[in-house]
C-alpha cells in the first residue's frame, strides 16, 4: 500500500523530505503546503505533487500522514490540526519553544491515538545506530561515560538564530536526545556553561555559540556534550562511549577514506561540510521507519516523550547557564505524554 503524504514546509528541510518521500516505494507526495506560494509551487512541481492550503490537504482521505517541516512556532497548531483530521504525524524538532504548550499538545495527541514520530534523525545514522546496537549487546560492559562532539562549520544567519530558541534548544537538543538514548537513563542533574566566541552579534541577540554541558544519571553515568557554531575543518560529529570493558567510538565521515602518506605528512579528506550531506542516509532511514509504522508494522521511532525529555534538558541547560549552577531537569508528567 502506498501512503499519501502532505508535506508542510518547502524550505531546506522540507526539500530533503520531499525528495525522500518521492524516492520511497511505500509513499507518494500528494500535497505541499507553505506560506510562500512560490516555494510550494517549485517543490511540488519537482515531484508531481499539488499545492494546497492546509484545510484542503487535510480533507483529502488519500492523505494518511502529514510531515511537518515548517518553522517551530507553527508545529503545535499543525500537529493538532493533523491529529483532528485523523492523520499520522511526523514533525521536525523541536516540538515547540514553549515547554508547557508542547506538553499539552502531546497529551492531546496521545488521547486521540495519533501516530507521532519526531525528527531526531541522528538515531538513524548508520554509524551511530551501529554503535548503539553494540552498546545494547554489552560489547563494552556497563556504560560509564559518554562524550558527544557536535560542531557546525559556521553559524546560521542571525535572522534564523533570533527565532531558533537558542543554541541549547536549536542545536544541542539533538545531542540531548542522543545522550538519553546512549546512557539508557534520564539524566537527573545537569551543569551548562557557554560563551559567545564566534560572532559578537550572536551575543547581542542574547544567544551563545559555544557550550559545554555535563549530565549525570541517577546511576552515576556521566555525559559531556561539546557544541560550537564554528569548526574551520568541516561538520564535526563524533561520539565516544566508555564502558567497564572497553570503548566504542564513531568518527566523522569524509568524502572518501583514502589517505596519502608522504614524508613528514599524512593527508586525508576533511569531514563532510554540512549536515545535509552528513545525515543524508539518516533522513532516508528515519522516513522509512515512519512509513513502516504507518503500515502497522513494528518500527523504532523517536516518540513524543523522547522529544519532550530532550526539550526538558535543553530548558534545564539554559537555566543552568544563566544561573551558573547545576540544576535538576523537570520531567514531571512526561511519562504520560
Amino acid at each position: 500500500m502506498t501512503a499519501g503524504i502532505c508535506l508542510i514546509g518547502a524550505g531546506r528541510i522540507g526539500a530533503i523530505h520531499a525528495e525522500n518521500i518521492a524516492a520511497a516505494p511505500g509513499a507518494r507526495l500528494l500535497y505541499v503546503v507553505d506560506a510562500s506560494p512560490a516555494a510550494a509551487e517549485d517543490l511540488a512541481a519537482r515531484y508531481a505533487a499539488q499545492v494546497a492550503d492546509l484545510e484542503r490537504a487535510l480533507a483529502d482521505p488519500a492523505v494518511q500522514a502529514v510531515l511537518i517541516a515548517s518553522s517551530t512556532d507553527t508545529h503545535v497548531a499543525l500537529m493538532r490540526a493533523a491529529s483532528a483530521a485523523g492523520k499520522a504525524v511526523f514533525c521536525e524538532k523541536p516540538l515547540d519553544l514553549d515547554l508547557a504548550r508542547a506538553r499539552e499538545c502531546l497529551g492531546e495527541l496521545e488521547s486521540a491515538g495519533t501516530l507521532l514520530a519526531l525528527g531526531f534523525n541522528r538515531r538513524f545514522d548508520p554509524d551511530f545506530n551501529a554503535l548503539w546496537q553494540r552498546v545494547q549487546a554489552g560489547d563494552i560492559g556497563e556504560i560509564e561515560m559518554v562524550t558527544i562532539t557536535s560542531r557546525d562549520p559556521g553559524p546560521p544567519p542571525l535572522a534564523y538564530l533570533q527565532r531558533s530558541g537558542g543554541l541549547f534548544m536549536d542545536m544541542m537538543i539533538h545531542d540531548f536526545d542522543m545522550a538519553r538514548w546512549l546512557l539508557g537513563e534520564d539524566p537527573s542533574s545537569l551543569y551548562a556553561t557557554a560563551s559567545s566566541l564566534v560572532d559578537p552579534a550572536i551575543a547581542e541577540i542574547g544567544d551563545v555559540d559555544s557550550a559545554l554541558v555535563t549530565l549525570k544519571t541517577p546511576g552515576g553515568k556521566l555525559c559531556q556534550i561539546s557544541n560550537s557554531r564554528r569548526a574551520s575543518y568541516g561538520y564535526d560529529q563524533r561520539i565516544e562511549v566508555h564502558g567497564s570493558r572497553g570503548m566504542l567510538r564513531a568518527e566523522n565521515r569524509s568524502a572518501s577514506q583514502v589517505e596519502c602518506f608522504r614524508a613528514g605528512a599524512v593527508e586525508r579528506d576533511p569531514p563532510l561540510d554540512f549536515f545535509l550531506e552528513r545525515y543524508a542516509q539518516a533522513y532516508r532511514i528515519e522516513l522509512d521507519a515512519f512509513l513502516t509504522a504507518l503500515a502497522g508494522q513494528s518500527a523504532q521511532l523517536v516518540t513524543g516523550s523522547d522529544a519532550l525529555k530532550a526539550q526538558v534538558l535543553a530548558a534545564a541547560a539554559a537555566r543552568s547557564c544563566a544561573g551558573n549552577c547545576a540544576v535538576a531537569p523537570d520531567y514531571l508528567g512526561i511519562e504520560h505524554a
